[in-house]
């Protein structure tokens, strides 16, 4: 088990506990003030331009909360390799998921990416409109999941999933759901995988909404091996989940799944 940090007194403890009020609070603010934009926008604007200019958004504005998250809440965050995708063309992006923030480190970074979510955050009144407007993909209906997965890749957009179906019950990863391969085998396009990793377990699977963080908080994205679509379902489901366990198995280092596993 990775050693916590002593705490640095109690001005620091204060500090950790404002950083968390006002990170949270700068992120519901953003949603908040492009709330009505986007449910008038989504109505209103064909696809063709509702679209890119949805995605456009929702990326400028998470990589504007990253940014002030790094500026006022001491968060150090690398998502350096994530460039590496921006102009990579269509791919099927799978990501571990041990926090409520990884949907935000991910399409930070990406223009044209589109997030396979789960159907109450699309119906969520927060959420909902943005993510309508950017045209991501309910997971509640399978057959609508797969025939939008393959247009959207089609399109040449870059489809996120998160395998795993909810944030990391026990780390360091749950069991994959098989959406990622069917939609590889339907489609012939390769699978991306990205691996993502706290230095603590903040805002995982139990942590409390208003739980501090242990600050610094340092977030790191890397990209993992490439896989070419595969026939057999359910082998590739498990060669995924198998990949992802070794890369993220405790080592040493100061992570989120070293955390929260003991």
């Amino acid at each position: 088990m990775t050693e916590r940090k002593p705490r640095c007194g109690p001005l620091w403890i204060a500090y950790e506990y404002v950083a968390m009020v006002v990170g949270l609070g700068f992120l519901t603010l953003i949603c908040l003030l492009w709330l009505p934009f986007a449910m008038i926008l989504h109505p209103l604007l064909p696809r063709r331009w509702g679209q890119p200019f949805g995605r456009f958004f929702i990326m400028s504005a998470f990589r504007l909360y990253l940014a002030f998250l790094t500026l006022f809440c001491a968060c150090r965050v690398d998502l350096s390799s994530l460039d590496n995708l921006r102009h990579e063309g269509p791919l099927i992006v799978v990501a571990n998921h041990p926090s409520l923030l990884d949907a935000v480190l991910v399409l930070s970074r990406l223009p044209n990416a589109v997030c396979v979510m789960k159907a109450e955050l699309m119906d969520n009144i927060l959420f909902g409109a943005a993510a309508r407007l950017a045209r991501y993909i309910r997971n509640d209906a399978a057959f609508n999941l797969l025939f939008n997965a393959r247009e959207e890749l089609r399109r040449g957009a870059q489809l996120v999933i998160f395998p795993e179906g909810s944030r990391t019950k026990k780390f360091p990863v749950d069991p994959f759901l098989p959406t990622a391969a069917v939609i590889a085998r339907r489609t012939g396009i390769p699978v991306q995988t990205l691996l993502i990793t706290f230095s603590s377990p903040y805002l995982g699977k139990g942590w409390p909404l208003f739980g501090k963080p242990d600050l610094p908080l340092e977030i790191s994205v890397r990209l993992g091996r490439l896989f070419p679509a595969q026939k057999d379902i359910v082998a590739f489901t498990a060669q995924l989940e198998e990949y992802f366990r070794r890369e993220l198995a405790p080592s040493g280092a100061s992570t989120a799944t070293n955390a929260i596993a003991q």
